[in-house]
């Protein structure tokens, strides 16, 4: 099993910035990639960025060039920078952690709570 803690969510202004950090713990072993997902009220949710234990990333188109995913694996943890945040970007963002063998063979199989990101106009 492995354990997910996300931080860093909240309420920033259009254009404005935030970092979201999660922390695993448990099996680490048994995972290959972390990741971000989001889920806008409404709306499935959907993949926003990965990254494997090589430093390979994946990113939504939505969020190319705004977004970006980094890890520090001596401490764990998998970080979201989100600069140049619209309102669109409003969701409940997931740290996932997983098992990636291509970008569209991917296994994310333990989660964290989600932390809440609003973006105002």
């Amino acid at each position: 099993q492995v354990q997910l803690v996300e931080s860093g969510g909240g309420l920033v202004q259009a254009g404005g910035s935030l970092r979201l950090s999660c922390v695993a713990s448990g099996s680490i072993s048994s995972i290959n990639a972390m990741g971000w997902y989001r889920q806008a009220p409404g709306k499935q949710r959907e993949l926003v960025a990965f990254i494997t234990n090589g430093g390979t990333t994946n990113y939504a188109d939505s969020v190319k060039g705004r977004f970006t995913i980094s890890r520090d694996n001596a401490k764990n943890t998998v970080y979201l920078q989100m600069n140049s945040l619209k309102p669109e970007d409003t969701a409940v963002y997931y740290c996932t952690a997983g098992m990636v063998l291509t970008t569209k063979i991917k296994d994310f199989r333990y989660w964290g709570q989600g932390t809440q990101v609003t973006v105002s106009s």
